[in-house]
C-alpha cells in the first residue's frame, strides 16, 4: 500500500489531542528553522519502511535544526537534573505513512549527555549522537556548535539572528514547523509517536555563519554550501509526548 501528498492529512498549526495521558515532556527553546529543498529522490532511501517523503512545492525538505532541550520529564515526574538539560542539533527529512499521517524522520541528532543519548537509542532506535554541544548568545545573535566526540570532523557551526517579523499566514513555515509525530523503525517496524504543543511561535531570521558536515554525512553533499531556503527562529514551545502505534 502506497500514498501519495495528494492523500496526505491536511497541515494544522493546532495539534490535535495526544490519546491517552502523555508519557513525557520537554521544554524546546530558541530553535533555529534551516531549510533546504531536495530532490524527493535523495531523501526515500533514507526513510523508515513504509514511508514517502512528504512535499511542497514540488520538493522535499532536508532541515538543520539546533535548539535547548530543557525541563523533560517521565511519566509524571519532576524535571529531571542535568541529563534532561542539554543543546540538540538535528538533521531531519519528512514523510508520510499509509494512512496519510505527516511526521518527521531524523537522520542523526547531537546531543551532550551521553546517558540521554544512550536511552532514546535504546528505547525508540532514535540516531542520537553523543556529541560537545554549546550555545552562546551575544548581541541577539545565536551561536550553536557541536562536534562528535569519537569523530570530531563532524560538527557544525551555526550563527543566526532572530528577526522581529513574525511567519504568519506562510504555508511553507506551517510544513515545516507543524509535526506532530515522528516516525522511527523500532526492531523492523515503523512507528509512529505523537506529540503534542500549542501552535509555534514562528519569527524569520537570519542566518549569519554556517559550517557543517553532518548534512553530508546524513547523505546531501554540498547542501551546505549553499544558502538555505528558509531561516525560522522560535523562542520555544513546551512538548508532550504520547505512546507510539
Amino acid at each position: 500500500m502506497c500514498v501519495t501528498n495528494a492523500e496526505a492529512y491536511p497541515i494544522s498549526t493546532i495539534a490535535p489531542p495526544l490519546a491517552g495521558r502523555a508519557v513525557a515532556s520537554q521544554r524546546w527553546s530558541h530553535l533555529v528553522f534551516l531549510h533546504w529543498r531536495v530532490d524527493a529522490a535523495l531523501v526515500a532511501p533514507l526513510l523508515p519502511e513504509g514511508l514517502v517523503p512528504d512535499e511542497y512545492d514540488g520538493s522535499s525538505w532536508v532541515g538543520l535544526i539546533p535548539f535547548v532541550l530543557d525541563r523533560a520529564t517521565i511519566l509524571g515526574s519532576p524535571p529531571i537534573p542535568y541529563f534532561g538539560n542539554f543543546v540538540e542539533v538535528n538533521v531531519r527529512l519528512y514523510a508520510v505513512d499509509a494512512q496519510g499521517r505527516r511526521g518527521v524522520v531524523f537522520v542523526s541528532l547531537e546531543a551532550s549527555r551521553i546517558a540521554a543519548v544512550l536511552a532514546a537509542r535504546t528505547l525508540f532506535s532514535l540516531p542520537y549522537v553523543w556529541s560537545r554541544t554549546r550555545l552562546r548568545v551575544d548581541s541577539g545573535r545565536y551561536r550553536y556548535t557541536s562536534i562528535r566526540h569519537r569523530n570530531h570532523g563532524l560538527h557544525t557551526d551555526i550563527v543566526a539572528r532572530p528577526g522581529s517579523i513574525a511567519a504568519l499566514d506562510d504555508p511553507l513555515a506551517d510544513f515545516l514547523t507543524a509535526r506532530w509525530a515522528l516516525f522511527t523503525s523500532i526492531r523492523g517496524r515503523t512507528v509512529h509517536l505523537r506529540n503534542h504543543h500549542e501552535p509555534w511561535p514562528i519569527y524569520r531570521a537570519d542566518l549569519l555563519r554556517l559550517d557543517d558536515t553532518l548534512l553530508a554525512a546524513a547523505g546531501f553533499a554540498g547542501l551546505a554550501d549553499r544558502c538555505p531556503d528558509s531561516v525560522l527562529y522560535s523562542p520555544g514551545v513546551t512538548t508532550w509526548f504520547g505512546r507510539g502505534d
